[in-house]
C-alpha cells in the first residue's frame, strides 16, 4: 500500500462528521474514484482501507468507519460504540451497530 493511498484514506476518515459513519467499502470507493480521477489509476478496496486504519488510523475518528453490517472493529467494539453513542450516531435498536440507513455519510463532490 502506498503513502498516497494511505493519506487519501486518512484524509477522508478525518472528514467524516460526528454522528455519521462510512463503511470500509464506501471509503474504498470514494478514495478509488478520487485517485483514479487524479492519477488515472484506481487503487485499493475495503481490505486496504482496513489495513490503513489498523496501521495509521489512531489519529483520525476510526470509530466512524464500520463494516457493511454497521459493526465497528471487533477488537474495539465497546469503545467504538460508546464514542458513536456520545456523538449521537444513530445505532440499531440493540445499540451494538450503526444504523447505516440513517448514519451513512458521503462527501460532497
Amino acid at each position: 500500500m502506498d503513502d498516497d493511498y494511505a493519506e487519501a484514506v486518512l484524509d477522508l476518515v478525518a472528514a467524516i462528521p460526528p454522528g455519521r459513519a462510512m463503511t470500509y467499502g464506501t471509503v474504498a470507493e470514494v478514495v478509488g474514484d478520487l485517485l483514479e480521477q487524479r492519477d488515472g489509476v484506481r487503487r485499493g478496496g475495503p481490505r486496504q482501507v482496513g489495513q490503513v486504519m489498523s496501521r495509521a488510523g489512531s489519529g483520525v475518528p476510526w470509530w466512524r468507519v464500520v463494516n457493511a453490517a454497521g459493526s465497528p472493529p471487533a477488537r474495539h467494539v465497546t469503545r467504538a460504540v460508546a464514542l458513536l453513542a456520545d456523538e449521537g450516531t444513530p445505532l440499531t435498536a440493540d445499540g451494538t451497530r450503526v444504523a447505516l440507513r440513517r448514519a451513512i455519510w458521503f462527501p460532497d463532490d
